[in-house]
């Protein structure tokens, strides 16, 4: 991570946890909707992975708040597909740190929970399933900024990485809570603060069905050479 990207991240991390109980007000007022206007337009002219590491603080501090509307007002409705990937990224991220927390302090049968066998499975399928997810919101940067936020020329990548992170929703959500126990949908502990936006992104900007439904439009326009050019290409 570039030194500007690292303090970025620092400013997000500080604007998002005071946005966490006074709203919107002080991100607006920290100016990260105009994160991607160019600096000539009085902006920051940042590039998409700079929206991408911002939005997955934001999945993480203030999921509820619209922090990636913001950013993206009067863009394409397929950045914003773009942008939830990001938001999804950080939640999931979020869900699995608590969860790992939760069963190396929690105790059963005189043990921890994360040394029985079952729960470290069920742990591990869950990490992969984030870490996918974050990769793919990776890639999906990456090619963003490649074709300068051109959601046509990145189709492709938008449809795989939504599709991705709409998938794992399931398997993460579940994972989860069932580590948790009941004291995972209590008010009062943290994790149902992400996994209720996640479960409502899952079906923002595009269901599974609809993402489904364009990934393979692109493959079978593509034919199989033409998806193996188009793949390496990238």
């Amino acid at each position: 991570m570039s030194a500007a990207r690292e303090m970025l991240c620092d400013t997000a991390r500080a604007v998002f946890a005071e946005a966490a109980t006074a709203g919107m007000a002080p991100v607006e007022a920290a100016g990260f909707g105009l994160l991607l206007v160019p600096e000539a337009d009085g902006g920051f002219d940042g590039d998409w992975g700079d929206v991408n590491a911002v939005l997955q603080i934001a999945g993480v501090l203030v999921p509820d708040l619209p922090v990636a509307p913001l950013m993206l007002e009067g863009r394409d409705e397929a950045l914003h597909a773009a942008a939830t990937v990001s938001l999804m990224a950080g939640a999931m991220g979020q869900a699995l740190a608590l969860s790992i927390e939760h069963v190396n302090t929690r105790q059963q049968f005189g043990r921890p929970l994360g040394k029985f066998q079952a729960v470290q499975q069920s742990l591990a399928v869950m990490a992969c399933e984030v870490r996918a997810v974050e990769a793919a919101a990776a890639a999906l940067a990456a090619r963003l900024d490649v074709v300068t936020f051109d959601p046509s020329a990145a189709g492709f990548e938008i449809a795989a990485a939504k599709l991705r992170a709409n998938r794992a929703v399931g398997v993460v959500t579940a994972i989860a809570h069932q580590v948790h126990g009941a004291i995972g949908f209590t008010r009062e502990y943290d994790l149902n603060r992400v996994t209720i936006p996640l479960m409502r992104w899952r079906s923002a900007h595009g269901n599974d069905a609809y993402w489904a439904a364009r990934l393979g439009q692109q493959v079978a326009g593509f034919g199989g050479k033409g998806l193996w050019e188009a793949l390496t290409a990238r």
